[in-house]
């Protein structure tokens, strides 16, 4: 009797439970599907919307259209072309400098200072709209600098400038690589520019002098370390001359060692001299190559510039978009103004 009237207690137990689970799956489902429900009905809201109004924006849309039309035949024809550099020895910043003082005479109309600085004539120099200059973003440039800070200050500046400090004060002129771009009506006005934007900076009285000091540094260094090689390499020929007589001297023995366990020793030590030198020499020669020049040119700028075309650059889509958003801006306005009435009623 007893056990049955627990058997018939544990079914009730269960059963209330699937109940509630059931319960539960159903609740969540409804819910999922309020959720879709809710975002169907807003969207057939939305296309209500424009159902009624379609006339409305069909028109504006086509004078917009229309008027970016004539707009895009009149409008003049740009072109632009792109220098990529590296600068050395922080020149960074006067290079920007530059660029954007060549913008400000182009806002000016400033044509015969531009001829001047570029000498060019002024027919040319008119033809110039813009000239830019932005960093190339790499976020390894971020990390290498902020591993050459870590080496070269102490452990408790470290601590206290951890690396989400050191990339927000991180700027433009910090990164490697940047990209300088001119536009103008002109298709083949770019090379003419380029001399005058590197020697800028080349012949800039303070950089060059680095440049020149770094060159003869790295000249030295190279030398000294060919000479160390040639020394090393004649010592290691020494030892192994020593070596192969010793093993002579004792070959008429039963036990022939062809070098001692100091000499062997002396050979890997003489080695990993060798091979550090070589390191030393492969990085010097990159520095030299890379060093040689206060801007080093990696993308020179195209003898014939593109043409600039793309749909956010047409007006016949600019003004058609444009009078879209000012209908429906003006629709929701009365709207708007029609449900503040209705409210104060």
């Amino acid at each position: 009797m007893s056990t049955a009237k627990n058997k018939n207690e544990e079914e009730v137990d269960l059963g209330s439970l699937f109940t509630v689970i059931g319960n539960g799956f159903k609740n969540f489902f409804n819910f999922i599907g309020s959720i879709f429900k809710g975002i169907f009905h807003k969207l057939i809201l939305i296309l209500i919307f424009f159902k009624l109004h379609f006339i409305k924006f069909t028109i504006a849309v086509l004078i917009g259209g229309i008027i970016g039309f004539f707009l895009e035949n009149n409008k003049e024809i740009k072109f632009s072309s792109n220098l990529i550099v590296k600068p050395n020895f922080e020149s960074t910043q006067l290079l920007y400098e530059n660029i954007n003082y060549y913008n400000d005479l182009v806002k000016q109309q400033n044509t015969k200072h531009l001829a001047s600085i570029f000498k060019i004539d002024s027919s040319r120099a008119a033809s110039l709209r813009k000239f830019e200059i932005t960093p190339l973003i790499n976020s390894n440039d971020i990390i290498n600098a902020y591993d050459k800070f870590i080496l070269d200050v102490d452990t408790l500046t470290v601590k206290s400038y951890d690396f989400d400090n050191f990339e927000e004060s991180f700027t433009d002129y910090d990164y490697l690589v940047h990209n300088i771009e001119v536009k103008a009506t002109v298709s083949d006005i770019f090379n003419e520019l380029e001399n005058t934007i590197i020697n800028s900076i080349e012949k800039n009285t303070f950089f060059n002098k680095i440049k020149n000091l770094t060159k003869e540094n790295l000249n030295t260094k190279d030398s000294i370390l060919k000479a160390n090689f040639i020394e090393v390499d004649s010592l290691r020929n020494v030892y192994m001359r020593a070596i192969i007589e010793g093993a002579k001297n004792n070959s008429n023995g039963t036990n022939i060692d062809l070098g001692s366990k100091r000499n062997a020793t002396k050979e890997n030590d003489l080695f990993e001299i060798d091979r550090k030198i070589i390191y030393d020499l492969s990085q010097t020669y990159q520095d030299i190559a890379t060093k040689s020049d206060v801007i080093n040119i990696i993308s020179n700028f195209k003898s014939v510039g593109s043409e600039i075309k793309g749909i956010t650059k047409n007006l016949i889509f600019i003004m058609a978009a444009l009078a879209f958003l000012l209908t429906l801006f003006f629709i929701l306005l009365l709207d708007l103004n029609k449900y503040l009435e209705n409210y104060k009623k």
